[in-house]
C-alpha cells in the first residue's frame, strides 16, 4: 500500500481534480500513487526524434497533442506545426504544403517507408490522408530540401510518421503474458461522423532477458456531408459574383422555388466518406538490443467525391467525381542488429505497398458513366546505419551516416465508359495511366558531422541516385511510348554554432531533385485547373536551399526563427493550352474548363520566406504555443490563359501555384497533475491574391484570391493514466466562414468533437 499522502499543503485545484476523479473513476487516486508494474515501449531505432535531422528546420507533433487537438485526419494533425499548410481538395482528403510546395514535390514517409509512388500527381494528393491517425504516435517534419537521405522528391521536406507501439508490461524477470483490450470512440456534429476503434496489445519477458510484444486493431467510421458556413468571394465589386464556384450547397439547388440567403447556405455537397482500417505489430527484441519488426497496415476509404468535381464549375448539380475505393497496403519487416563497435545503430527493411483506386465521374449531360482503376505496387529496399565517433584526432571525433534505398513500381491502369440511356459499356485504350509501366528510383548517400570543438559543428554529405521509367506506347489515344533514366546529384552543407548555452545558430545549403514520375511523363486526368495531358520530354527538377536559423532552448522558453529561399531550377509548372492542342481521342480534353500541360520552365522559380514558432510554460499548469509562416513565390509566365482573367493583368513572372498566404496559429493550455486540461487555440491566415495561371482557372480558389480568417476552438479532457481518455473540442467557436487557400471545402461550422477511450491491463 502507498504511504499517506499529506495533502494539507496542496492547492485547491488538486482536490476539484481529486473530487473530479473520484466522481469519473470511482476512486481519488491519482498522481500520488504509483501506477503498478512497469510500462514501457518497445520502440524501435526509428523512435521520434531520431529519423530526422536537429540541425535541420523540425518538429513534432506527439500523441498527447492530437488526442487533445482531435484531427478529423493524418492530414489535420499537421495544422499546427510551423511551416506546415494543409489544403483539401476534398473532406476525405488532405494534403501538407511545406514551404509552398506539396504533393509530388514533398516526400511522405511512415516508419521510415517511403510512401510516394510514381503517380503521385503535381499539387495536392490525397495520400497521406490513407494513415489512420489512430494507430500514429508521432508526426516528424522537415522543412526544406532533404534528397541527401531520402532521394528523390524531398524539394519542400519530409514528413515520417511514426506508429504506435507495443507496450511491454511486467517487471525484469516476471513471468506471464500480459494483454491491454482499448476501446476508442469517437463523434462529431459538423460531418455527423461515427466512428471507433478496437485495439489489444500483448507482450512477454522471456528467458535471458528478451521480450515479445504485439500490438493490433481495426476501426471505421462514417463521415456525412460537412456543414459550414459559405466563403464569399474577396471582391464581389468586379466581375465576381458572391460565391466561388465550389463548393455548391445543397439549399442553393435550384430546382428548390426558393433558395434561402447566401448567409444560409452551410450543408456542402460532394463531402463525406465511409473508412475502414486494421493493423498488426509484432515486435521481437533480443537482451542484446538487436530487434525484429513484422508489420501490416491497411487502409480502405469508400464514396469519398473530389468536391471540386462533384459538381465541377458550371456543371449540372447530379454531376460528380467519387473516389470509389482509395486504398493502400503496407507489409514490412524491419531488423536492427545489436550495437557493435562504432556501428551504433542500423535498420535494414523490406516493403511491399500497395496503392488502389477505383475512380466513378458521372457524366450526366452525355448519358454516360467513367470508371478509371489504377493499381501500384511497389516493392521497396532501405538500409541505413550509423557510425561513430571516429577519432581523426584526439580533439575531432567524426559521425558518419550513410544507406542505400531502393525501390520498384509496377502500374496497371484501365478504363471503361457506359451509356446511361442504353447500358452499353467498352473498354477505353489506356486509363489514366498506360498499363503495364514501371517506374525504379533508389540511390547510396553518407552524412558526415565533425564537431570542432565544443561551439562548432560543421555538416555536409552527398548522394548518387538512379530513377527509370517505362511506359508503353498506345497508338489508339496518340500516347508515345516512354523509356527514360536519369542520375542526379544531391548533396548538402552546414554549421551550427552555440553562441550562448541555451542558443544555437544554423547556416544549410541543400541541393535536392525529383526526377519526373509516371504521373508526369503518361497521364492523361482531370485536375482542379481543368484537364491535363502527358509530356514524356520532361526532366528532372532541382531545388537549392538557402536557410539561417536559430534556436533557444530554456528551462520555461523554446524558441525556433527561420529564414530560407528555394531556387527551382527546371521547375516542372502547368502551361495553358488550346483545344488544339489535345491529344487524339481524349474528348475530356476538349470538353474541360481548361486545359494544361506540365512543362520544364526555361528559366528559375523560386520561393523565399520566414517561419517561427515558440513555447512558453507558464504557472500553475498554464503554457502557451505559437507558430507563424510565411512564402512568397516567383516563377516564369508560360504560356497564356484563355479562361477566367478578366481585368487581371500577369506580368513575365507570375507566383507559383497555390502558395499559402501568411498564416499562423496560438495555442493557451492548462494541465493539471490529476489528468484533468483545457485550453483554447487560434487558427488564422491572410488574405491571399497573389494567384498563378492556374489559380485563375482554379474552382477551388474564389475569384481573386482567398480571403483571410481567424478560427477559434475550445479544447477540454480528462486521462486517468493509461485507463480512460475522455476529450472533446468545441470547433470553429463564433461559427466563422473559413477556408484554406486552394481547398474545394471550407471549415467546419460550430459544432463539438468526442472521442472517448478506456482500456484495461490484464
Amino acid at each position: 500500500m502507498p504511504a499517506p499522502v499529506d495533502r494539507s499543503s496542496r492547492p485547491w485545484s488538486h482536490f476539484a481534480c481529486a473530487l473530479l476523479a473520484s466522481a469519473l473513476c470511482g476512486g481519488v487516486a491519482r498522481a500520488d500513487e504509483p501506477e503498478g508494474p512497469i510500462l514501457e515501449a518497445v520502440v524501435s531505432g526509428t523512435s521520434e526524434g531520431e529519423d530526422l535531422p536537429g540541425d535541420r528546420a523540425t518538429s513534432t507533433v506527439r500523441r498527447k497533442e492530437m488526442e487533445k487537438r482531435l484531427p478529423r485526419s493524418a492530414p489535420d494533425a499537421l495544422r499546427y506545426e510551423p511551416g506546415v499548410f494543409v489544403q483539401q481538395s476534398g473532406h476525405g482528403q488532405g494534403s501538407a504544403f511545406l514551404r509552398g510546395l506539396t504533393g509530388q514535390q514533398t516526400l511522405l514517409l511512415f516508419d521510415g517507408v517511403r510512401m510516394n509512388n510514381s503517380t503521385y500527381r503535381q499539387g495536392p494528393n490525397q495520400y497521406f490522408f490513407t494513415l489512420d491517425a489512430k494507430t500514429i504516435r508521432s508526426i516528424e517534419v522537415e522543412r526544406g530540401g532533404a534528397s541527401t537521405r531520402w532521394g528523390s522528391d524531398a524539394l519542400g521536406g519530409v514528413i515520417d510518421a511514426h506508429p504506435l507501439e507495443p507496450a511491454l508490461r511486467g517487471g525484469e524477470g516476471e513471468a506471464g503474458a500480459f494483454f491491454e483490450p482499448r476501446v476508442s470512440l469517437r463523434g462529431a456534429t459538423a460531418d455527423e461522423e461515427k466512428g471507433g476503434r478496437f485495439q489489444l496489445t500483448a507482450s512477454r519477458r522471456l528467458e535471458g532477458g528478451g521480450s515479445v510484444a504485439f500490438i493490433g486493431g481495426f476501426g471505421g467510421r462514417d463521415v456525412g456531408l460537412l456543414h459550414g458556413p459559405a466563403v464569399l468571394n474577396p471582391n464581389t465589386s468586379t466581375d465576381a459574383g458572391p460565391l466561388p464556384w465550389v463548393p455548391r450547397y445543397a439549399e442553393s439547388d435550384p430546382t428548390q422555388p426558393s433558395g434561402p440567403q447566401i448567409s444560409r447556405l452551410r450543408t456542402q455537397l460532394g463531402t463525406g466518406f465511409e473508412e475502414l482500417s486494421g493493423d498488426a505489430r509484432l515486435v521481437l527484441r533480443r537482451a542484446d538490443g538487436e530487434q525484429l519488426t513484422i508489420a501490416a497496415y491497411g487502409y480502405r476509404e469508400y464514396n469519398a467525391p473530389r468536391t471540386d468535381q462533384c459538381p465541377p464549375p458550371t456543371a449540372p448539380y447530379d454531376q460528380c467525381l467519387v473516389y470509389e475505393q482509395q486504398f493502400r497496403h503496407l507489409v514490412y519487416a524491419a531488423w536492427e542488429p545489436a550495437p557493435a563497435g562504432p556501428l551504433q545503430r542500423a535498420r535494414v527493411t523490406l516493403s511491399w505497398q500497395q496503392q488502389h483506386e477505383q475512380r466513378r465521374q458521372d457524366l450526366t449531360a452525355a448519358n454516360q458513366v467513367r470508371r478509371g482503376y489504377d493499381t501500384v505496387d511497389t516493392f521497396g529496399f532501405t538500409a541505413r546505419a550509423g557510425k561513430g565517433p571516429l577519432l581523426l584526432a584526439e580533439w575531432l571525433p567524426l559521425e558518419l551516416e550513410f544507406g542505400a534505398d531502393q525501390y520498384f513500381d509496377t502500374l496497371r491502369s484501365r478504363a471503361e465508359h457506359t451509356y446511361t440511356d442504353t447500358l452499353d459499356s467498352a473498354a477505353e485504350s489506356r486509363g489514366q495511366y498506360l498499363d503495364g509501366s514501371w517506374y525504379l528510383t533508389g540511390g547510396a548517400f553518407a552524412d558526415a558531422r565533425l564537431p570542432l570543438g565544443p561551439r562548432f559543428t560543421v555538416r555536409a554529405g552527398a548522394r548518387l541516385s538512379w530513377a527509370a521509367a517505362h511506359a508503353p506506347g498506345d497508338p489508339q489515344s496518340g500516347t508515345a511510348k516512354v523509356d527514360r533514366a536519369w542520375m542526379p546529384l544531391a548533396g548538402h552543407a552546414g554549421a551550427e554554432a552555440q553562441v550562448t548555452a541555451p542558443l544555437r545558430l544554423f547556416v544549410n545549403y541543400d541541393r535536392s531533385y525529383r526526377a519526373p514520375n509516371l504521373d508526369d511523363l503518361s497521364s492523361r486526368q482531370q485536375t482542379g485547373p481543368g484537364f491535363q495531358f502527358e509530356n514524356p520530354a520532361l526532366s528532372p527538377e532541382l531545388a537549392h536551399t538557402f536557410e539561417l536559423g536559430a534556436r533557444l532552448r530554456t528551462a520555461h522558453l523554446t524558441a525556433d526563427a527561420w529564414l530560407f529561399e528555394t531556387v527551382l531550377q527546371q521547375a516542372i509548372l502547368k502551361v495553358p493550352m488550346g483545344t488544339a492542342d489535345c491529344p487524339p481521342n481524349t474528348p475530356q480534353c476538349s470538353s474541360s474548363w481548361s486545359r494544361f500541360q506540365l512543362q520544364n520552365a526555361p528559366s528559375y522559380s523560386e520561393l523565399r520566406g520566414a517561419e517561427g514558432a515558440l513555447a512558453l510554460t507558464l504557472p500553475e499548469g498554464l503554457s502557451l504555443r505559437a507558430t507563424a509562416a510565411f512564402v512568397w513565390s516567383e516563377g516564369p509566365r508560360l504560356g497564356n490563359l484563355t479562361y477566367g482573367v478578366n481585368g487581371v493583368i500577369l506580368g513575365d513572372r507570375v507566383p507559383l501555384s497555390r502558395t499559402p498566404p501568411l498564416n499562423g496559429t496560438v495555442e493557451l493550455g492548462w494541465q493539471h497533475a490529476c489528468g484533468l486540461s483545457a485550453g483554447a487555440a487560434l487558427q488564422w491566415a491572410a488574405l491571399q491574391d497573389r494567384l498563378a495561371i492556374a489559380d485563375y482557372a482554379d474552382g477551388r480558389i474564389p475569384k481573386y484570391g482567398t480571403p483571410g480568417f481567424a478560427v477559434v476552438h475550445l479544447r477540454a479532457s480528462y486521462r486517468l493514466a493509461s485507463t480512460l481518455l475522455v476529450s472533446a473540442a468545441l470547433e470553429n467557436l463564433f461559427d466563422a466562414p473559413y477556408r484554406f487557400h486552394g481547398s474545394s471545402v471550407n471549415g467546419a461550422g460550430r459544432g463539438l468533437l468526442i472521442h472517448l477511450e478506456a482500456a484495461r491491463w490484464l
